[in-house]
């Protein structure tokens, strides 16, 4: 049986939550329905791993739709948002931080349920949401997979060679960049400020679809896909996953100048008959 569909594996029973972009991102139907959250969750479940996906939040006993979000829930805040001064810009704005608390709330709340998170960031994506769940799971000293792929426009490289012969047209394209701006990062080096969060040995370049396409029915390209083919990632998140399933990974030690045992990496075994803490039912007697 393939690695990834045991489900005997260290990760039975583990809970994850996928972090990254929803807002900012080219299309959020697309990123929804096609999006790296769909594969990734797949490839969890059939090792026996519950996933938490923001885009489809689990119910909340006894409170109907509690922080659902669809593609247009920020369109439909953002609307309503006013920057005028007094009583009304004031109620405006409260309206705002009271529908999406929300979101926020259960967001949160998946992340401490869960034992691991794994967050896509690419560097040309503003992101707020992501950072807040990253440093919510690193203070609770839960590990956290980080996605950084290689960012790069090669549309823009060929606008500026069409316009090589249009100074107004090279000059107006210079004016862009700056103001949006585009920052190209083709080796994928993640913001420095993620470093010490996460842990050197938690970053990768990419998610390595390709080799497990055929197994797994992903017939559909995507963005990624084509991404991918073009920057074959040098660090895989998938391989790792699967890894995992059978050993825990270590951590650099900087001091010991060698590789040690990471003890963020807590996952439950409630399958055992000799622990008895997590039999609640039993107290009650």
């Amino acid at each position: 049986m393939a690695k990834s569909k045991r489900k005997d594996g260290l990760l039975k029973g583990a809970r994850v939550y996928l972090s990254g972009p929803m807002d900012f991102v080219a299309s959020r139907v697309v990123e929804k329905k096609l999006g790296w959250r769909n594969r990734v969750g797949q490839f969890l479940q059939q090792m026996g791993v519950t996933v938490f996906d923001p885009w489809f939040k689990p119910d909340v006993r006894g409170l109907h739709e509690y922080g659902r979000e669809d593609v247009k829930t920020g369109e439909r805040i953002r609307k309503q948002w006013t920057y005028q001064s007094g009583r009304s810009g004031a109620m405006a704005r409260a309206r705002c931080a009271r529908q999406f608390w929300e979101t926020l709330h259960i967001d949160l709340r998946m992340v401490d349920t869960s034992d691991f998170s794994i967050s896509y960031c690419p560097t040309n994506i503003y992101s707020v949401g992501t950072p807040h769940e990253i440093i919510t799971a690193t203070i609770q000293h839960k590990p956290v997979l980080f996605v950084s792929p290689p960012i790069v426009f090669p549309t823009l490289h060929e606008l500026r060679e069409h316009l090589q012969n249009d100074p107004e047209g090279t000059e107006l394209l210079q004016i862009l960049e700056r103001e949006i701006p585009i920052k190209e990062n083709p080796s994928g080096i993640p913001h420095l400020w993620y470093v010490p969060l996460v842990g050197g040995e938690n970053f990768f370049d990419g998610f390595g679809f390709a080799p497990y396409r055929r197994r797994f029915g992903w017939h559909a390209d995507i963005m990624i896909d084509h991404h991918e083919k073009q920057f074959p990632p040098k660090r895989p998140l998938l391989p790792f996953i699967e890894s995992l399933n059978d050993r825990l990974p270590k951590k650099w030690d900087s001091k010991l100048n060698r590789f040690v045992t990471d003890d963020d990496w807590l996952l439950w075994d409630f399958h055992t008959q000799k622990i008895h803490g997590k039999h609640v039912a039993s107290a009650r007697k």
